[in-house]
């Protein structure tokens, strides 16, 4: 054989050689096969995903929130831990010559922030003061994913400072106008106007709420009118998860569905075990259903009282049902959903279920540490977008208006915008630990007494301050106490040390 022919008869063998599939190097992940054909994914955008689903999740989470006791108490828990009695601040202002704080120009800054953050001066309506619309302002980003304030500028009440804010609910915020703002080339993403470069400059809100009810006075529908506010005026409070986002989702989206299958799952469990309690027999009979006075409908009318027994008739038989409601299966099926619903709303199951029967010190504080990270992470992210900018716009309208004497402010603003906002503390499970450990830190020089006062919620320039008047008032009433005067720390024992006296010589 030749070569030519030996080349042919190779070539004809590997074309009618079957097929095969080129296999590819993938994530095991991203392998379609038949365990993974129902999972349907898809690549749309953060504001393709949110339009589709934006109101159905909002009218869900509150629903949940307004009907379910762990809905409502995981957004209770949320709101009390983020802001609680409110977040104050300590004005840093610093004297122009040396490093040392101007103490009455900080002083003046709180006392006026004291006066307008009352609720006749600081809100639209006069009915929230400052810590009222903090809660109200995280309850609602947390239950309808976003919250809108805006900043008028104008004295409400007895305020000399033009500035009061108005809390606005998302719906107002026209999620279906789309496309092009009139009289510009700028985008309309569900009713926010953006630039090239996906800054927000306006808001289309309509000017009544969609879902508000219609009272007869109201003679002309303005649900579908919408007013254009710019965004210097607006306060648009979200958390962004994804680039590119707009608008914000109910924080509650990934637990809608555990939290609406769960109710069901009570209510049906609630209602077997009345029907298990109420429920005391059939009676049976050869001759089958008579139809007589206490047939209604087809069903015989039979009533039960506690304690009475009664006859049957001839051939009549009983028999009890055995319903064993609620099961053994009930407790560990809820604590599983509450699990994954605390999970997905980054709160401890404890916090939500109240259920403290299989938890530990260890266990606790474990699950208060990680808890309270994101309550902190919440903290800072809300003085960022709401706290800092406020107060920056009041102090320069207060400045303006004469409320506020501050000396060459317009020179240097920033020097008097320095602030520090004093978040709530937490108490431990174990506070003799917990403190022990805070000075063992402290000694060693890993933290300060400001940053340990800070973090249980304090302020180190009032403790002092009340704790000098105490120490003055105990000594003018010629009292003592264990603190009254200072005394040498005691010295720390020492390992390996012979503390026997010497032995006579």
């Amino acid at each position: 054989m030749g070569v030519r022919s030996a080349i042919r008869e190779l070539f004809n063998r590997e074309s009618v050689a079957p097929t095969q599939a080129p296999r590819r190097r993938m994530f095991e992940g991203a392998r379609v096969s038949r365990l993974t054909a129902d999972w349907v994914t898809s690549g749309t955008s953060a504001d393709a995903e949110v339009r589709a689903s934006l109101t159905s999740l909002r009218n869900r989470a509150r629903q949940l929130v307004r009907d379910s006791d762990y809905a409502r108490q995981a957004l209770r828990t949320i709101a009390s831990n983020v802001v609680g009695n409110g977040i104050p601040f300590q004005a840093q202002v610093k004297k122009q010559r040396g490093n040392k704080l101007d103490q009455p120009t900080n002083d003046a800054i709180e006392a006026a922030w004291a006066t307008w953050s009352k609720a006749k001066h600081c809100h639209t309506a006069g009915k929230l003061c400052f810590a009222d619309i903090e809660r109200l302002v995280i309850r609602s980003v947390a239950e309808s994913g976003e919250v809108l304030v805006r900043m008028v500028k104008q004295p409400f009440g007895s305020s000399k400072i033009p500035l009061a804010l108005e809390v606005i609910e998302a719906d107002k915020l026209d999620e279906t106008f789309n496309g092009t703002a009139p009289n510009s080339k700028n985008e309309v993403r569900m009713g926010v106007e953006l630039d090239s470069w996906e800054r927000p400059v306006a808001y289309w809100f309509r000017n009544k709420h969609p879902g508000d009810y219609t009272f007869p006075a109201a003679t002309v529908d303005t649900a579908k009118q919408r007013t254009r506010i710019s965004a210097d005026e607006i306060l648009h409070l979200f958390l962004t998860e994804r680039p590119g986002q707009t608008r914000g989702i109910s924080w509650f989206a990934s637990a809608v569905k555990s939290l609406h299958h769960l109710a069901g799952y009570t209510e049906a469990e609630v209602i077997r075990a009345r029907a298990s309690s109420a429920l005391m027999g059939f009676i049976s009979s050869p001759e089958g259903e008579l139809i007589g006075d206490d047939v209604m409908d087809g069903e015989r009318v039979t009533s039960f009282e506690p304690g009475v027994f009664k006859y049957l008739a001839p051939g009549e038989s009983v028999s009890v049902p055995s319903l064993d409601a609620p099961d053994g299966q009930f407790e560990p099926f809820v604590r599983g959903m509450l699990r994954a619903v605390s999970a997905g709303l980054g709160v401890s199951f404890e916090s939500i279920s109240h259920d403290f029967s299989q938890t530990n010190y260890s266990s606790s504080r474990l699950s208060l540490l990680e808890e309270r990270d994101n309550w902190r992470m919440l903290q800072h992210w809300l003085t960022e977008n709401l706290h800092q900018r406020v107060f920056e716009q009041w102090l320069e309208l207060a400045v303006l208006s004469g409320a506020l004497n501050l000396p060459v402010y317009e020179a240097d603003p920033e020097r008097y915008r320095q602030v520090r906002w004093m978040y709530r503390g937490w108490a431990w499970v174990d506070p003799q630990k917990e403190v022990a450990a805070y000075r063992e830190a402290e000694m060693a020089g890993y933290t300060t007494k400001a940053e340990i006062i800070a973090e249980n919620g304090g302020d180190i320039e009032e403790i002092f301050q009340q704790r000098r008047r105490e120490l003055d008032l105990a000594d003018e009433l010629g009292l003592t106490f264990d603190t009254s005067t200072a005394t040498p720390e005691p010295a720390p024992a020492m390992d390996n040390v012979d503390t026997q006296p010497p032995l006579a010589q």
